[in-house]
């Protein structure tokens, strides 16, 4: 046996028992050659399996506010900052909103994120609109329940909470370290504190970042300890898929097999958690979205995206079959 399959399943065995990886063996694990990936990619299988069985859970998403956003974080269509060709509105009503959610559980979705663009909710008639649709969802539908709402302060978090809501995403983006290369208009902390005032309102709360912006290893290995010291319920793992007239349309995209270690390297540091694959996937792994799976995820994201077209429930769902593994509903 050699001295890199050794140290995987040192880590493996260490992770399995109960205990946690270091952020060095963690960038260890990262650095992998192909030699011993596919031992790698069992390890996180392992892993998967034992925290979180065999059962795979579907997220659909609805652009519910689209954008005419003041912030500039590189990667986005929807910033006022970048030219690009995306259909702006305003507020969709609830009528609208309760169809998507209804559209998504009827495909076999388990999560139904409404989301709108902006660093928050800035007028009354639009927070209104917001509880409204999230109260009307709590009656007419079974689907979980999530909102992606920008910053939050604590009568905020509370008030949606009350209407209903179960859940809250809001990204970190990237490793703190990283972040001023990506965003200047809000600071890091802001997001911290949005995940925390979630959290201490009894909210579940959905918070990862994007890979493919130009991070290094170490700072996505940054990123993954501050989650797993925030106790984040579940991750989103995005891989970038550059848009024309964004500051990063030029970026390389990620080759298949460097997010396959990503994905594996966050299950091994956060092995109990619930790790979603999202925007990116169809467009950078291609052919090799099956793999997710053996990798450590045990989520996606099903359908379109906020600004991209998705792969379509049919074929996700197909795939899941295929695999022998179970949709959690």
């Amino acid at each position: 046996m050699s001295v890199a399959l050794v140290k995987i399943k040192r880590s493996e065995q260490k992770v399995l028992a109960g205990n946690d990886i270091t952020p060095e063996e963690a960038l260890w694990l990262t650095k992998i050659n192909r030699t011993n990936f596919y031992d790698f990619i069992a390890s996180a299988n392992r892993i998967r399996e034992r925290y979180k069985g065999r059962k795979i859970n579907l997220c659909s998403i609805i652009n519910a506010k689209s954008g005419k956003c003041g912030e500039d974080c590189a990667f986005c269509s929807q910033s006022v900052h970048h030219k690009t060709d995306i259909e702006e509105y305003s507020l969709l009503n609830s009528d609208r909103i309760l169809e998507g959610a209804q559209q998504a559980s009827a495909s076999g979705a388990h999560k139904f994120g409404i989301v709108i663009s902006g660093k928050g909710i800035e007028a009354p008639e639009d927070l209104e609109g917001i509880c409204l649709s999230i109260k009307r969802l709590r009656e007419k539908s079974s689907i979980h329940r999530c909102a992606s709402l920008g910053i939050l302060n604590n009568e905020l978090a509370h008030r949606l909470k009350e209407a209903g809501l179960q859940e809250y995403h809001h990204n970190l983006e990237t490793a703190r370290s990283f972040f001023p290369d990506i965003c200047t208009t809000h600071g890091y902390n802001e997001a911290v504190e949005t995940i925390k005032t979630a959290k201490e309102a009894g909210l579940r709360v959905c918070c990862g970042g994007i890979f493919g912006m130009g991070e290094s290893p170490e700072q996505r290995i940054e990123l993954a300890f501050t989650l797993k010291e925030l106790d984040v319920d579940s991750i989103p793992l995005n891989f970038l898929h550059p848009i024309a007239g964004t500051r990063l349309e030029g970026a390389v995209p990620l080759r298949p097999m460097e997010i396959l270690k990503i994905i594996a390297t966050y299950r091994f540091i956060l092995p109990t958690k619930d790790i979603k694959v999202a925007g990116g996937r169809e467009y950078n792994l291609r052919n090799l979205q099956s793999m997710i799976f053996a990798a450590g995820a045990n989520s996606i994201m099903a359908g379109n995206y906020l600004t991209t077209k998705g792969r379509n429930f049919e074929e996700d769902l197909q795939m899941i079959e295929d695999l022998e593994l179970e949709i959690d509903n």
